[in-house]
């Protein structure tokens, strides 16, 4: 079934297979709360308010912020979602805050309708639509009139859906709501592809792109993408149905929007499973499975029962096709899902036929058939009805037509004369305008040119200074390290040192190819930057784990000066950011920190939480630095090493290179310290958290 738009997270304002490791990665961490980050804004802004001097729960500020978190409970939390809107009624009416009671009649609307109780779920929404008309809030009951109609979609009762839809799209018109129109028609499609009248959905599907393109949100095209890819599926159109799918999946993975992403698995699954490519089929569908332990959606997760049930047992797992088939039976039950029942009965009919299990065979396939009976006349029943309800719609819009024209047509003489004089005067300011037009694009020109020679210039010479400092530093690091080393060889080839003094000389040869490598990692990135700019790509990335690594990686250096590396990072500190360039970060500060450290010192990297960011620090019992040299760190004109404490050679690179990378990631990076006591350096990214969006349901 396609998704329905059916709650606005606020009422008011409303792959490929090269990302397959990411993805797997990213599921499981979402496991930990997908909407913490989202409440924890939320809780923290209601506090705020309520610790104000003169707050009241009568303001309405007050009032939307706790709805909103409401809201956000929806798919992961009931009983909260219930008790807070609760509380934010009655808040509401004791403040006379009508808009603050229609929302909560809607949520109200929402709760019982994913409990599969349409008797409240309706009773609610048509309260949520009186109180709209009595507070003539156009835009509060055209939200309220399309979830009810969505409820009677998903009822059966596809005659008050499709005329509720129809007069939610007329009244969206009067107000160019363009998001709303979309969501309707998508809405609308999605009632005519339930009756297989894909010619119908498909017309739909067209005003849906036509609106999306006056949104411009990407989003919104995934969304519609993902539910023209199910619609494909049905078709048998298996190529349009991938194409599809796989551009929503890329938007839904980008913006992180955890629900439409497992749907939008479901729907790569289920084509999988139509090309009869059961381990694809299998890999999609455990995808979305593992968001679905995150998300309370039990109308989408059906279909995704039943999807793997069949998956199971195209490959001949029975045992299992059977658990996922009882367990879409049961859900189905529990909220009153016909077609989900008749789904799992085929499949079970089919276990127990190829068990040999006859007597359970038959009583399964009884209730497939009295199911699909059943089914069958029901649709045709509803697609009669569509046709009824369109045309009674289309005769009384006809009707208004024609009474507005006789209107408009006693005004058109007044219009036309008031255009005749008007474009008298466009001709007229047209004459007087030209000229000055014509001077103004003259002088547009020469500036634009004088600004294009000056960009050129300053590129030019940021490019020289870019030279300039890649041979200094290859002149400076690089070429040291390299003569000594052919000059060794040079020495022990003309047999002027023995084997075994040459051997003595392995240790240092090591540490200067590990400067060398160091030096060049660093190099590569900074001129990456220079010359191309520096892309970032955020993803969920552990810095517990990137700490360890770099610990690990930097523990021989260390052992040979006796210093002692510490982390005392919690497991899963989850940042949203470029995991490469901040393993660069942390790579370079405690190279830095082991260089400048003294032997039998120690190096420690803690983390602090701070409101949506990680504060990450490296701290040293080194050598410190004086308060000029401090000042001038991260300057990306100190491009000359300084020697360690053991006369370690590297890079100046590295702390500017630092603080470009962290910069790009939306953090932070400074230092503190003090001459022979040591060095802290600190930087900050932001947190890995969930962005509830828009939610749409099978």
């Amino acid at each position: 079934m396609s998704r329905f738009v059916i709650n606005n997270n606020n009422h008011l304002h409303n792959f490929s297979k090269s990302v397959v490791l990411f993805i797997v990665v990213s599921l499981s961490l979402a496991k930990v709360s997908a909407q913490d980050g989202e409440n924890a804004l939320l809780r923290a802004k209601i506090s705020h308010i309520t610790q104000q001097k003169d707050f009241s729960k009568k303001d309405t500020v007050y009032l939307n912020l706790l709805m909103d978190l409401a809201e956000s409970h929806r798919y992961y939390n009931a009983d909260s979602l219930l008790s807070l809107t609760k509380k934010a009624i009655a808040y509401s009416k004791t403040a006379e805050y009508a808009n603050g009671e229609i929302r909560g009649f809607m949520n109200l609307g929402d709760y019982y309708s994913d409990q599969g109780n349409s008797k409240d779920g309706i009773k609610n929404y048509n309260k949520a639509i009186e109180l709209a008309k009595k507070a003539e809030s156009e835009e509060m009951l055209l939200l309220a009139q399309r979830l009810l109609a969505n409820e009677y979609s998903y009822k059966g009762d596809y005659s008050k859906a499709l005329k509720g839809y129809l007069e939610s799209e007329e009244k969206a018109e009067k107000l160019k709501d363009y998001k709303m129109l979309s969501i309707i028609n998508e809405s609308i499609a999605g009632l005519y592809a339930s009756q297989k009248d894909f010619d119908q959905a498909l017309e739909y599907y067209k005003k849906v792109k036509k609106y999306n393109e006056i949104l411009g949100d990407e989003v919104m095209y995934a969304e519609s993408a993902s539910n023209m890819a199910s619609l494909y599926v049905k078709m048998g159109e298996l190529d349009y149905a991938m194409f599809n799918v796989n551009s929503s999946i890329t938007i839904f993975e980008r913006h992180r929007i955890k629900d439409w992403l497992a749907y939008a698995y479901e729907v790569k699954g289920k084509t999988y499973l139509k090309l009869k490519k059961y381990k694809w089929a299998m890999f999609w569908y455990n995808q979305s499975e593992l968001l679905h332990e995150i998300l309370v959606d039990e109308r989408s997760e059906i279909d995704l029962l039943n999807g793997i049930a069949e998956a199971h047992f195209g490959l001949e797992k029975d045992s299992l096709s059977e658990r996922y088939a009882l367990r879409a039976e049961q859900l189905s039950a529990k909220i009153g899902v016909q077609e989900g029942k008749r789904k799992s009965a085929e499949t079970l009919f089919k276990i127990s036929k190829r068990r040999k299990d006859y007597e359970s065979a038959l009583a399964y396939h009884e209730v497939y058939q009295q199911l699909s009976d059943s089914l069958s006349l029901i649709e045709n029943q509803k697609s009669l009805t569509l046709l009824k309800t369109n045309l009674q719609h289309e005769e009384q819009k006809s009707a208004l037509i024609m009474e507005n024209e006789k209107q408009l047509a006693k005004q058109r003489n007044y219009v036309h004369a008031a255009i005749a004089i008007l474009l008298l005067f466009v001709f007229v300011t047209f004459l007087v305008k030209r000229n000055e037009k014509m001077q103004k694009r003259l002088n547009e020109e020469l500036k634009t040119k004088t600004e294009g020679l000056i960009v050129q210039e300053k590129e030019l010479k940021e490019i020289n200074e870019t030279k300039d400092k890649l041979f200094s530093i290859v002149a400076h690091d690089l070429r040291g390290p390299i003569g000594a080393f052919q000059g060794l060889l040079n020495l022990y080839k003309e047999g002027e040192i023995e084997k075994d003094e040459f051997i003595d000389f392995i240790p240092k040869l090591g540490n200067d190819i590990d400067h060398i490598a160091f030096t060049l990692n660093n190099l590569l990135s900074w001129g990456q930057n220079q010359m191309n700019g520096l892309v970032t790509k955020p993803e969920i990335v552990s810095l517990d784990k990137l700490v360890s690594r770099n610990i690990d990686l930097h523990s021989e250096t260390a052992l040979n000066k006796a210093i002692k590396l510490a982390s005392n990072l919690p497991k899963k500190t989850l940042a949203w950011t470029d995991g490469d360039q901040i393993d660069i970060v942390i790579r370079n500060l405690i190279s830095n920190a082991i260089k400048f450290t003294p032997n039998n010192g120690m190096v420690s990297v803690t983390s602090r939480e701070k409101n949506d960011h990680w504060e990450i620090s490296i701290k040293d019992t080194g050598i410190g630095m004086d308060k000029e040299i401090l000042n001038n760190v991260f300057s990306d004109k100190n491009n000359h090493s300084t020697y360690g404490t053991n006369n370690e050679k590297g890079t100046g690179l590295g702390l500017s290179l630092c603080k470009e990378m962290v910069e790009k990631n939306n953090g932070a990076i400074w230092a503190d310290s003090i001459v022979n006591q040591g060095t802290t350096f600190y930087f900050t990214v932001p947190k890995a958290k969930y962005q509830n969006r828009y939610k749409k349901t099978a």
